[in-house]
Parts: C-alpha cells; sequence; structure tokens
C-alpha cells in the first residue's frame, strides 16, 4: 500500500492482517526503513516494481 502524496523517501507500506509489517523504500533496492520482510515479499515487490506498477 502507497499513499499518493505520501512523505518522501517513497516507499510502501507491506501489510499483513491489517498490521503494518514492515516500509520499503522504492527508490533503492527495496531497503526495508522497518519492520522486517521475507525473502517472498522482496520477490513480489521486486516483480511488482518491474512490470511498473509501483511508480
Amino acid at each position: 500500500m502507497f499513499w499518493v502524496g505520501d512523505h518522501p523517501p517513497r516507499h510502501v507500506h507491506v501489510l499483513k492482517d491489517r498490521r503494518l509489517v514492515a516500509k520499503v523504500e522504492l527508490d533503492t533496492n527495496l531497503t526495508v526503513m522497518e519492520g522486517r520482510i521475507t525473502r517472498r515479499i522482496r520477490e513480489i515487490l521486486k516483480d511488482l516494481k518491474k512490470e511498473g506498477l509501483l511508480k
């Protein structure tokens, strides 16, 4: 999840069961700003970024 106009740096909020799991920066190589992500979540974010869905 991300919001247009949210504070920099560009990032996504990763949620599970409506709870924040992590914040991940998009302009770097998916640097985790807060929380933790699994290898699977990282791969999903890479795929979404590659497909242009996380601009």
